[in-house]
């Protein structure tokens, strides 16, 4: 007679086998599945979505994070479906059940202020700082994922009408309003190159390379040191910072989420039919930077 342990042993072996997954990996699903069919009173081919759901409860009492118990239950899921694969079972009873969605840890943002201090170096000439603030601007002042500005070519760019065509997560385009500063900023880092191909990188590396991401990663955090004193900014937080004083300086939640280029369909798509010339009306009318008309660059 096969056992609810058999079973999963065989489990564990088709994943190492087939999906050639680590010790690691294995011994996490292990663990996993071994506390889900100990709760069990019959044999895990009869179990439904009720025993599921017990086995859940089970872990909440157990005072589990959230992301620990979604991690069990997509164990329980992957199991059931290669039992019905197999045709032990007639259905997955896993589907049925939804885990506790887990509590993001938002990062820390800049404040206004914090913001336009870290931006406030535009009397510098050389080169790099030109370049440095173009890269800022196009964080704190776009919302651009760091992926995102290291991939810009000099094409993307319609400084006449303000925006930048960006290639975001899942090959999506979208058009993102640039802010008078920003476009300041790269005119100013364009004229450093007078007459570029326009299949240019924006930020040209070493060899026919872009930027490296790390560089970028290093220049920001470098010049927070000398304009904030501190040591822990990163691109993310420069990003996360432009979607919280947007937010909360226009309240509209879409135009954000547009802006952001937010990877979740199930969260984005009442989004997606906003038209570009609304998203720079919200821009010009509620971004810090737009709103400051007195500080000229």
């Amino acid at each position: 007679m096969i056992t609810n342990t058999d079973l999963v042993e065989e489990f564990l072996g088709h994943l190492q086998h087939s999906k050639r997954y680590s010790i690691h990996t294995l011994n996490a699903y292990r663990r996993d599945l071994q506390r889900y069919i100990e709760g069990l009173a019959q044999a895990c081919t009869e179990a439904d979505a009720k025993d599921i759901q017990v086995f859940v409860s089970h872990l909440h009492h157990q005072r589990l994070t959230a992301k620990s118990i979604q991690r069990n239950l997509s164990a329980v899921r992957s199991f059931y479906e290669h039992l019905l694969r197999h045709d032990l079972v007639s259905a997955n009873p896993a589907r049925l059940v939804s885990a506790p969605k887990a509590t993001r840890n938002l990062p820390k943002v800049l404040d206004a202020d914090k913001a336009s201090q870290l931006l406030d170096f535009s009397d510098s000439k050389d080169d790099r700082s030109i370049r440095d603030q173009a890269i800022l601007e196009l964080f704190y002042g776009s919302g651009l994922r760091l992926s995102e500005v290291v991939n810009l070519r000099i094409s993307n760019l319609d400084l006449g009408q303000g925006f930048v065509d960006v290639l975001g997560k899942g090959n999506k385009h979208r058009l993102v309003p640039l802010g008078r500063h920003c476009v300041n900023a790269l005119n100013r880092w364009l004229a450093k190159h007078p007459n570029p191909l326009a299949d240019s990188w924006l930020l040209p590396g070493r060899g026919a390379k872009p930027l490296s991401p790390r560089t970028i990663q290093q220049r920001i955090k470098l010049i927070a040191q000398r304009q904030l004193g501190e040591n822990s900014l990163h691109p993310h937080m420069l990003r996360h910072s432009f979607a919280t004083h947007m937010l909360e300086s226009s309240g509209d939640l879409r135009a954000v989420q547009e802006l952001l280029g937010h990877a979740d369909i199930a969260t984005t798509q009442i989004y997606t039919h906003l038209d570009f010339q609304h998203l720079a009306k919200v821009y010009d009318d509620a971004h810090p930077r737009a709103r400051n008309s007195g500080n000229q660059e």
